[in-house]
Parts: structure tokens; sequence; C-alpha cells
């Protein structure tokens, strides 16, 4: 008897487009003080457009067992999580198969990381064109990452803080 899995095992990074990876701290709803938040996203500029950058996200994280917008994934509750997160030299480096992302972040981000021991990491499959590097408006973050077609297209994972010995 023959099987066909409903995984994407074919995966190859340039679908992915250009990443980006934006920084923010905020109230959380578990009333313990601020919660330091991270948002990888694609600029959904791949060869195939948006719509392939789209699926190319959706396949990484359905490879490396993220389910999308249905749990929080708890990276300190599985020893092999396939996400980690380094927090160095105001920067914060998200490591997970095929990819490396880093990206700097503020003093008030730094201290809720401290504070908490945790980040929350969200990584959508929905586009935004917000350039890496440059500013983004508070109003502007908080449609895309507050909307609900950019977290039901997410892996919501609660990230434990790693620091270089």
């Amino acid at each position: 008897m023959t099987s066909t899995s409903s995984i994407e095992t074919t995966f190859r990074p340039g679908d992915l487009g250009t990443l980006a990876v934006i920084a923010w701290s905020g109230e959380h709803d578990d009333g313990q003080g601020d919660m330091p938040f991270l948002l990888a996203y694609s600029l959904g500029d791949s060869p195939a457009g948006p719509a392939g950058s789209e699926a190319a996200v959706r396949a990484l994280l359905g490879n490396n067992g993220l389910s999308v917008a249905t749990e929080v994934h708890d990276g300190a509750r599985h020893p092999s999580f396939p996400v980690s997160l380094l927090v160095e030299a105001g920067q914060a480096v998200v490591t997970m198969p095929w990819l490396n992302a880093q990206c700097p972040v503020p003093p008030e981000w730094l201290a809720a990381a401290e504070t908490r021991g945790s980040a929350y990491f969200l990584f959508t499959a929905r586009p935004w064109s917000a350039a890496p590097g440059q500013p983004v408006d508070e109003e502007e973050l908080r449609r895309f990452a507050g909307a609900e077609e950019t977290l039901t297209a997410a892996a919501h994972c609660l990230l434990p803080i790693r620091r270089l010995r």
C-alpha cells in the first residue's frame, strides 16, 4: 500500500522573496506587563509574486511542524523546537531550518525580554510591503500586525530568550 504525504517537501528559499523581521513591545492580555514581539513577513517579491511568497512561507512553516493560526507553540516546552531566538548586542536573531533573520530591537523591547525571558514570535504568510530598515509608523504596524488576515495566516510561537555565554 502506498500513501502520499500532504507535507511539502520541496522548498526553495528564493521562493520566499525578501523576508523582514520587525520588533516592538506592548501590553499583552496576560497581565504580566509588556511583551516583546517579533513579526516575520515576506515583502511578496518572489519571482512568483505575492501568492508565490505566501505559498513558500506556508510550506516553510509546515515543513517545520508549525501550524498556522491554530495554536501558540511554546518553544520552552519542546527541547527540539525548530525555532530559536538569540538576543545579543541590541539584536534579535531568529533561527529555524532554511532561515536566519536578524533585527535590531529597541531598548524597551530588550527590557521586556529581560523581564519575561521570552518573546512572542509571529511568522505570517501574508505579504507586507514594509521595507526592511525603513521606519514603520506605529499605526501602520498596528493595522498590519493586528489584522485578522495577518494573525490567521501566521504561526504563533513563544520563544525563550537565549544569550551567548
